[in-house]
């Protein structure tokens, strides 16, 4: 057998129709009735990407030969696979029809797809151009993102498909209808911690749809919600509460005055869950009256807030709030009493 090289697929196709036609093919098949052309162009023919292709021809009168070809390339002669495709098989070769399939369509698979016929007087062929079209697929996504409020974010999404799919971001998670794109970029100038969330990319085409997500946090520094003034009897258990709002978690620091309080410091407990803090008394003493003070720390910055724990009298209810230098008053006020 002769190598042949074409520069041209239509020129190709001729030469290995002319060599192709000079092996026997061994069974006769018949062609379909009188054609006004010798070459017959089909409509073209969409499928997705992997699906199956069959592609049939119909026959009628007597011919010699028969092939389906791929631009320059023969799949089948007849019952004779010349393809190395394992994707392409023979369905049907009688007197009626020569049909094959390709199993998994790639979008290398597109192109134009000549059934060619001999018959006793002169050759015919039928071309179909097949076009593959691809689902959307989100290639370049940008990363999880972590940001200082006040930054200006770009979010990138890019995708492949055929029809080229129109891509599109929005706010997904908390919901915000206001923040979208309809196009490749995402731009955000001057986030707040407002904009911290979820965002979906969408790729879509005729096909499907394709969808990811990238998330991202804003980081900003503590904000503290007011103290609320706690009135405790005496010996009795109290409890001071410190609550932060901070991106990311505040570290909570407790002063009595400018003296700073640890865990375990006269029998004061210190308990940190996420954005709150608890100073706790077990047994509150007339030396734990006063004012503290709750300071939340992140690596952006600090708040703080002050909060007073003062007397409440166990009978009438009534409370009474003591500084510290009111304190020694009511002390000694309270030891003249007796005489």
């Amino acid at each position: 057998m002769k190598m042949v090289v074409c520069g041209c697929w239509r020129r190709c196709v001729v030469m290995s129709l002319r060599l192709l036609f000079l092996l026997p093919v061994g069974l006769p098949v018949r062609s379909q009735g009188e054609s006004q052309s010798d070459n017959k162009q089909m409509d073209n023919i969409t499928i997705r990407q992997g699906e199956t292709l069959v592609l049939s021809c119909l026959q009628g009168d007597f011919v010699t030969h028969t092939a389906w070809l791929n631009r320059s390339s023969i799949l089948y002669a007849g019952e004779d696979k010349w393809s190395v495709d394992p994707r392409v098989s023979l369905v049907t070769l009688n007197q009626d029809e020569f049909t094959i399939k390709i199993d998994d369509v790639d979008l290398t698979d597109e192109g134009q797809y000549i059934c060619a016929v001999q018959t006793s007087s002169r050759p015919r062929t039928t071309s179909v151009h097949i076009i593959v079209q691809v689902p959307p697929k989100i290639v370049n996504l940008s990363k999880d993102l972590v940001v200082n409020e006040g930054s200006n974010v770009t979010l990138m999404c890019l995708a492949n498909g055929k029809p080229e799919p129109a891509i599109g971001w929005r706010m997904l998670s908390p919901s915000d209808d206001s923040l979208s794109s309809d196009n490749e970029v995402l731009e955000i100038p001057f986030i707040s911690r407002y904009r911290a969330g979820v965002y979906e990319c969408t790729a879509s085409n005729d096909i499907a749809v394709d969808t990811q997500t990238v998330e991202l946090t804003v980081n900003y520094p503590p904000s503290v919600s007011d103290g609320r003034d706690v009135g405790v009897t005496l010996g009795q258990r109290g409890v001071l509460q410190c609550e932060a709002d901070a991106v990311p978690e505040a570290d909570f620091e407790w002063y009595r005055d400018d003296r700073r309080i640890f865990n375990g410091f006269d029998g004061i407990e210190i308990e940190d869950a996420g954005a709150f803090s608890k100073l706790t008394f077990f047994n509150v003493s007339e030396a734990d009256y006063g004012n503290y003070t709750c300071v939340a720390i992140n690596k952006l910055g600090s708040a703080n807030t002050s909060i007073i724990l003062y007397v409440q009298d166990g009978n009438s209810g009534t409370s009474t709030v003591f500084t510290p230098s009111c304190l020694l008053l009511v002390v000694l006020l309270q030891f003249l009493l007796k005489f």
